[in-house]
Protein backbone atom coordinates (compact mmCIF):
# COMPACT_ATOMS: atom_id res chain seq x y z
CA UNK A 1 0.00 0.00 0.00
CA UNK A 2 1.16 3.13 -1.12
CA UNK A 3 0.98 6.36 0.86
CA UNK A 4 -1.63 8.61 0.08
CA UNK A 5 -0.93 11.38 -2.49
CA UNK A 6 -1.57 15.37 -2.76
CA UNK A 7 -3.58 15.79 -6.04
CA UNK A 8 -4.16 18.70 -7.78
CA UNK A 9 -6.81 17.98 -10.73
CA UNK A 10 -6.65 21.09 -12.98
CA UNK A 11 -9.86 21.26 -14.98
CA UNK A 12 -13.46 20.28 -13.71
CA UNK A 13 -14.89 18.65 -17.45
CA UNK A 14 -16.11 15.13 -16.99
CA UNK A 15 -13.19 13.29 -17.03
CA UNK A 16 -10.82 15.62 -14.47
CA UNK A 17 -13.78 15.07 -12.48
CA UNK A 18 -14.52 11.39 -12.97
CA UNK A 19 -10.72 10.68 -12.25
CA UNK A 20 -10.80 13.37 -8.98
CA UNK A 21 -13.76 11.28 -7.47
CA UNK A 22 -11.75 8.02 -8.36
CA UNK A 23 -8.82 8.68 -6.64
CA UNK A 24 -10.19 10.02 -4.01
CA UNK A 25 -10.64 6.91 -2.44
CA UNK A 26 -7.31 6.53 -1.87
CA UNK A 27 -5.40 10.06 -1.97
CA UNK A 28 -6.69 14.21 -1.09
CA UNK A 29 -7.30 15.68 -4.40
CA UNK A 30 -8.49 19.41 -5.22
CA UNK A 31 -10.39 19.93 -8.01
CA UNK A 32 -10.03 23.17 -9.56
CA UNK A 33 -12.38 24.57 -11.75
CA UNK A 34 -12.11 27.67 -14.41
CA UNK A 35 -15.74 28.39 -14.66
CA UNK A 36 -17.02 30.07 -11.83
CA UNK A 37 -20.51 28.39 -12.28
CA UNK A 38 -19.38 25.31 -12.14
CA UNK A 39 -16.93 26.01 -9.03
CA UNK A 40 -20.10 27.46 -7.39
CA UNK A 41 -22.16 24.76 -7.89
CA UNK A 42 -19.16 21.96 -6.84
CA UNK A 43 -18.91 23.64 -3.29
CA UNK A 44 -22.69 24.29 -2.51
CA UNK A 45 -24.24 20.88 -4.71
CA UNK A 46 -21.01 18.37 -4.42
CA UNK A 47 -21.91 17.67 -7.77
CA UNK A 48 -20.97 19.27 -11.25
CA UNK A 49 -24.29 19.21 -12.60
CA UNK A 50 -22.50 20.51 -15.79
CA UNK A 51 -20.34 18.22 -16.77
CA UNK A 52 -20.76 15.28 -14.77
CA UNK A 53 -24.17 15.22 -13.45
CA UNK A 54 -25.42 12.53 -11.24
CA UNK A 55 -22.08 11.83 -9.29
CA UNK A 56 -21.99 12.98 -5.83
CA UNK A 57 -17.93 14.23 -4.96
CA UNK A 58 -16.89 11.79 -2.16
CA UNK A 59 -15.60 14.19 0.92
CA UNK A 60 -11.53 13.39 -0.20
CA UNK A 61 -12.32 15.84 -3.39
CA UNK A 62 -12.01 19.71 -2.04
CA UNK A 63 -13.22 22.17 -5.20
CA UNK A 64 -10.92 25.20 -5.49
CA UNK A 65 -11.17 27.82 -7.96
CA UNK A 66 -7.61 29.36 -6.93
CA UNK A 67 -5.41 28.27 -9.66
CA UNK A 68 -2.67 29.15 -6.70
CA UNK A 69 -4.22 27.19 -4.09
CA UNK A 70 -5.04 24.02 -6.23
CA UNK A 71 -1.75 23.59 -6.44
CA UNK A 72 0.30 24.49 -3.25
CA UNK A 73 1.71 21.78 -1.68
CA UNK A 74 0.70 19.14 -4.24
CA UNK A 75 2.93 16.10 -5.20
CA UNK A 76 0.95 15.33 -8.79
CA UNK A 77 -0.31 18.06 -10.86
CA UNK A 78 -2.79 16.01 -13.72
CA UNK A 79 -3.83 18.65 -16.00
CA UNK A 80 -7.24 17.29 -17.17
CA UNK A 81 -7.62 20.66 -19.75
CA UNK A 82 -8.19 20.04 -23.46
CA UNK A 83 -4.69 20.31 -25.66
CA UNK A 84 -5.87 24.03 -26.64
CA UNK A 85 -5.17 24.81 -23.04
CA UNK A 86 -2.15 22.84 -21.79
CA UNK A 87 0.67 25.36 -22.62
CA UNK A 88 -1.20 27.74 -20.51
CA UNK A 89 -1.72 25.86 -18.21
CA UNK A 90 1.97 24.52 -18.04
CA UNK A 91 2.99 28.43 -17.89
CA UNK A 92 1.31 28.87 -14.81
CA UNK A 93 3.00 25.55 -13.55
CA UNK A 94 6.49 27.08 -14.08
CA UNK A 95 5.62 29.78 -11.74
CA UNK A 96 3.55 28.47 -9.47
CA UNK A 97 4.95 24.73 -8.97
CA UNK A 98 8.10 24.47 -10.92
CA UNK A 99 8.83 20.83 -9.48
CA UNK A 100 6.05 19.14 -8.88
CA UNK A 101 5.05 16.09 -11.81
CA UNK A 102 2.61 16.52 -14.16
CA UNK A 103 0.46 14.03 -15.64
CA UNK A 104 -1.72 15.28 -18.66
CA UNK A 105 -5.21 13.32 -20.02
CA UNK A 106 -5.45 15.49 -23.02
CA UNK A 107 -5.28 13.77 -26.15
CA UNK A 108 -4.66 15.35 -29.80
CA UNK A 109 -2.44 17.48 -31.42
CA UNK A 110 -1.88 21.35 -30.91
CA UNK A 111 -3.24 23.59 -33.44
CA UNK A 112 -0.57 25.21 -35.76
CA UNK A 113 2.16 23.58 -34.45
CA UNK A 114 0.96 19.84 -34.57
CA UNK A 115 2.80 18.61 -31.55
CA UNK A 116 2.04 16.28 -29.52
CA UNK A 117 1.57 16.81 -25.70
CA UNK A 118 5.01 15.83 -24.32
CA UNK A 119 6.29 17.95 -27.01
CA UNK A 120 4.68 21.29 -25.33
CA UNK A 121 5.46 20.28 -21.53
CA UNK A 122 9.23 19.99 -22.69
CA UNK A 123 9.15 23.38 -24.39
CA UNK A 124 7.20 24.74 -21.17
CA UNK A 125 8.84 22.78 -17.85
CA UNK A 126 11.98 21.35 -19.32
CA UNK A 127 12.55 18.43 -22.19
CA UNK A 128 13.61 15.97 -18.35
CA UNK A 129 10.62 17.61 -16.32
CA UNK A 130 9.18 14.21 -14.71
CA UNK A 131 6.03 14.08 -16.27
CA UNK A 132 3.53 11.43 -18.06
CA UNK A 133 0.41 10.73 -20.43
CA UNK A 134 -2.19 8.94 -18.79
CA UNK A 135 -4.34 7.37 -21.92
CA UNK A 136 -5.92 4.41 -22.83
CA UNK A 137 -9.91 3.28 -23.25
CA UNK A 138 -12.02 5.59 -20.86
CA UNK A 139 -15.22 7.12 -20.52
CA UNK A 140 -15.55 9.64 -17.82
CA UNK A 141 -19.27 8.28 -17.03
CA UNK A 142 -17.86 4.76 -16.25
CA UNK A 143 -14.93 5.54 -14.03
CA UNK A 144 -17.33 7.63 -11.69
CA UNK A 145 -19.49 5.07 -11.30
CA UNK A 146 -16.35 2.60 -10.20
CA UNK A 147 -16.74 0.43 -13.01
CA UNK A 148 -13.71 -1.48 -14.33
CA UNK A 149 -11.53 0.25 -16.28
CA UNK A 150 -7.82 -0.22 -17.26
CA UNK A 151 -5.46 2.51 -19.11
CA UNK A 152 -2.13 3.32 -19.57
CA UNK A 153 0.48 5.80 -18.01
CA UNK A 154 3.35 6.84 -20.35
CA UNK A 155 6.40 8.74 -19.43
CA UNK A 156 10.11 8.51 -21.35
CA UNK A 157 11.02 7.20 -17.88
CA UNK A 158 10.15 3.89 -16.80
CA UNK A 159 10.66 3.78 -13.61
CA UNK A 160 9.06 7.01 -13.24
CA UNK A 161 5.85 5.71 -14.56
CA UNK A 162 6.11 2.79 -12.66
CA UNK A 163 5.96 4.11 -9.77
CA UNK A 164 3.50 6.67 -9.94
CA UNK A 165 1.19 4.19 -11.78
CA UNK A 166 1.93 1.55 -8.36
CA UNK A 167 1.03 4.64 -6.44
CA UNK A 168 -2.21 5.17 -8.38
CA UNK A 169 -3.25 2.24 -9.45
CA UNK A 170 -6.41 1.46 -7.97
CA UNK A 171 -8.70 -2.24 -7.51
CA UNK A 172 -11.46 -1.10 -10.23
CA UNK A 173 -8.76 1.70 -12.41
CA UNK A 174 -6.08 -0.63 -13.28
CA UNK A 175 -2.74 1.13 -14.40
CA UNK A 176 -0.17 0.03 -16.71
CA UNK A 177 3.37 1.37 -16.89
CA UNK A 178 4.79 2.41 -20.49
CA UNK A 179 7.84 3.95 -21.94
CA UNK A 180 6.43 4.61 -25.00
CA UNK A 181 5.27 8.19 -24.33
CA UNK A 182 5.29 9.09 -28.51
CA UNK A 183 3.48 5.96 -29.44
CA UNK A 184 0.56 6.46 -26.22
CA UNK A 185 -0.04 9.95 -26.98
CA UNK A 186 -0.23 9.09 -31.10
CA UNK A 187 -3.11 6.19 -30.16
CA UNK A 188 -4.87 8.93 -27.76
CA UNK A 189 -4.95 11.57 -30.53
CA UNK A 190 -5.50 9.84 -33.81
CA UNK A 191 -8.28 7.18 -32.69
CA UNK A 192 -10.56 10.30 -32.14
CA UNK A 193 -10.44 10.94 -36.06
CA UNK A 194 -11.13 7.36 -36.74
CA UNK A 195 -13.77 7.44 -34.37
CA UNK A 196 -15.70 10.92 -36.03
CA UNK A 197 -14.80 8.17 -39.01
CA UNK A 198 -16.73 5.46 -37.66
CA UNK A 199 -19.86 7.79 -36.38
CA UNK A 200 -20.19 8.65 -39.96
CA UNK A 201 -19.85 5.09 -40.97
CA UNK A 202 -22.54 4.48 -38.42
CA UNK A 203 -24.62 7.20 -39.37
CA UNK A 204 -25.26 6.31 -42.85
CA UNK A 205 -26.05 3.01 -42.56
CA UNK A 206 -22.91 0.98 -43.83
CA UNK A 207 -23.46 -1.90 -40.98
CA UNK A 208 -21.02 -3.68 -39.15
CA UNK A 209 -19.11 -5.31 -42.13
CA UNK A 210 -17.66 -1.73 -43.11
CA UNK A 211 -17.24 -0.60 -39.58
CA UNK A 212 -15.02 -3.29 -38.74
CA UNK A 213 -13.02 -2.66 -41.67
CA UNK A 214 -12.87 1.19 -41.48
CA UNK A 215 -12.00 0.01 -37.47
CA UNK A 216 -9.18 -1.87 -39.13
CA UNK A 217 -7.95 -0.14 -41.48
CA UNK A 218 -7.52 3.08 -38.80
CA UNK A 219 -5.23 1.32 -36.51
CA UNK A 220 -2.91 0.45 -39.56
CA UNK A 221 -2.93 4.36 -39.99
CA UNK A 222 -2.34 5.07 -36.47
CA UNK A 223 0.28 2.64 -36.68
CA UNK A 224 2.06 3.70 -39.99
CA UNK A 225 2.17 7.54 -38.42
CA UNK A 226 3.02 6.74 -34.72
CA UNK A 227 6.28 3.94 -35.96
CA UNK A 228 7.36 6.99 -38.38
CA UNK A 229 7.48 9.46 -35.09
CA UNK A 230 9.22 7.00 -32.80
CA UNK A 231 6.30 4.84 -30.91
CA UNK A 232 6.63 1.32 -31.26
CA UNK A 233 4.17 -0.94 -32.95
CA UNK A 234 3.51 -3.20 -30.10
CA UNK A 235 1.98 0.29 -28.50
CA UNK A 236 -0.78 0.47 -30.56
CA UNK A 237 -1.92 -3.14 -30.31
CA UNK A 238 -2.53 -2.47 -26.55
CA UNK A 239 -4.77 -0.43 -24.18
CA UNK A 240 -3.17 2.99 -26.00
CA UNK A 241 -3.70 1.86 -29.33
CA UNK A 242 -6.49 -0.82 -30.29
CA UNK A 243 -8.04 -0.37 -26.77
CA UNK A 244 -9.17 2.94 -26.92
CA UNK A 245 -9.98 2.63 -30.53
CA UNK A 246 -12.23 0.03 -30.16
CA UNK A 247 -14.02 1.74 -27.39
CA UNK A 248 -14.11 5.51 -29.00
CA UNK A 249 -15.15 3.70 -32.26
CA UNK A 250 -18.06 1.88 -30.83
CA UNK A 251 -18.87 3.62 -27.57
CA UNK A 252 -22.39 5.76 -27.67
CA UNK A 253 -20.41 8.16 -25.13
CA UNK A 254 -18.13 8.91 -27.24
CA UNK A 255 -18.33 12.57 -27.92
CA UNK A 256 -15.88 12.32 -31.33
CA UNK A 257 -18.12 9.08 -32.85
CA UNK A 258 -21.36 11.57 -32.36
CA UNK A 259 -19.84 14.30 -33.89
CA UNK A 260 -19.46 12.09 -36.95
CA UNK A 261 -23.30 10.28 -36.86
CA UNK A 262 -24.43 14.25 -36.51
CA UNK A 263 -22.16 14.65 -40.14
CA UNK A 264 -23.68 12.03 -41.34
CA UNK A 265 -27.35 13.82 -40.57
CA UNK A 266 -26.13 16.24 -42.90
CA UNK A 267 -25.61 19.10 -39.54
CA UNK A 268 -22.88 21.34 -39.98
CA UNK A 269 -19.75 21.83 -37.88
CA UNK A 270 -20.46 24.76 -35.97
CA UNK A 271 -24.14 23.62 -35.52
CA UNK A 272 -23.24 19.84 -34.46
CA UNK A 273 -20.31 21.38 -32.06
CA UNK A 274 -22.38 23.95 -30.25
CA UNK A 275 -25.26 20.94 -29.66
CA UNK A 276 -22.25 18.76 -28.05
CA UNK A 277 -21.63 20.92 -25.21
CA UNK A 278 -18.17 19.50 -24.77
CA UNK A 279 -14.74 19.28 -26.76
CA UNK A 280 -14.35 17.00 -29.72
CA UNK A 281 -10.65 16.48 -29.79
CA UNK A 282 -10.65 14.79 -32.97
CA UNK A 283 -11.98 17.91 -35.21
CA UNK A 284 -8.83 19.71 -35.05
CA UNK A 285 -6.82 16.61 -34.29
CA UNK A 286 -7.72 15.53 -37.85
CA UNK A 287 -6.44 18.79 -39.30
CA UNK A 288 -3.24 18.87 -37.96
CA UNK A 289 -2.90 14.75 -38.21
CA UNK A 290 -3.71 15.35 -41.96
CA UNK A 291 -1.02 17.69 -42.46
CA UNK A 292 1.06 16.15 -40.71
CA UNK A 293 0.98 13.16 -42.85
CA UNK A 294 1.21 15.05 -45.87
CA UNK A 295 4.23 16.44 -44.84
CA UNK A 296 5.79 13.42 -43.96
CA UNK A 297 4.72 11.16 -46.98
CA UNK A 298 2.33 8.87 -44.47
CA UNK A 299 -0.25 7.75 -46.47
CA UNK A 300 -3.90 7.90 -43.84
CA UNK A 301 -6.53 7.74 -46.35
CA UNK A 302 -9.51 7.93 -43.57
CA UNK A 303 -7.56 10.82 -42.01
CA UNK A 304 -7.59 12.77 -44.73
CA UNK A 305 -11.57 11.98 -45.63
CA UNK A 306 -12.43 13.12 -41.89
CA UNK A 307 -10.59 16.48 -42.53
CA UNK A 308 -12.30 16.93 -45.99
CA UNK A 309 -15.65 16.58 -44.36
CA UNK A 310 -14.94 18.71 -41.44
CA UNK A 311 -13.02 21.62 -42.96
CA UNK A 312 -13.37 21.52 -47.15
CA UNK A 313 -17.36 20.89 -47.05
CA UNK A 314 -16.45 17.41 -48.91
CA UNK A 315 -19.93 15.49 -48.59
CA UNK A 316 -19.63 12.59 -46.35
CA UNK A 317 -21.26 10.41 -49.05
CA UNK A 318 -18.74 11.50 -51.80
CA UNK A 319 -15.43 11.50 -49.24
CA UNK A 320 -16.95 7.84 -48.57
CA UNK A 321 -17.17 6.91 -52.83
CA UNK A 322 -13.93 8.25 -52.76
CA UNK A 323 -12.58 5.60 -50.67
CA UNK A 324 -14.11 3.13 -51.72
CA UNK A 325 -12.20 4.30 -55.44
CA UNK A 326 -9.03 3.12 -54.21
CA UNK A 327 -7.07 0.56 -55.69
CA UNK A 328 -6.76 -2.26 -53.75
CA UNK A 329 -3.68 -2.82 -51.68
CA UNK A 330 -1.69 -5.70 -50.44
CA UNK A 331 -2.77 -5.66 -46.38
Amino acid sequence: MTAPLNIAVLGAGAWGTALAIAFAHQHQVRLWAREPDVMAAMVAERENRRFLPGYTLPPGVAPEGDFARAVAGSDLNLLATSVAGLRPTLALLRQLAPETPVVWICKGLEAGSAKLPHQVVAEELGKDFPCAALTGPSFADEVARGLPTAVTLASHDLAFSRRLAQGLNAQRLRIYASDDLVGAEVGGAVKNVMAIAAGICDGMGFGLNARAALITRGLAEISRLGMALGGRRETFQGLAGMGDLLLTCTGDLSRNRRVGLALAAGKNLEQILAELGHIAEGVNTAREVAALADRMGIDMPITQAVAGILFSGIPAGEAVAQLLARDPKVE
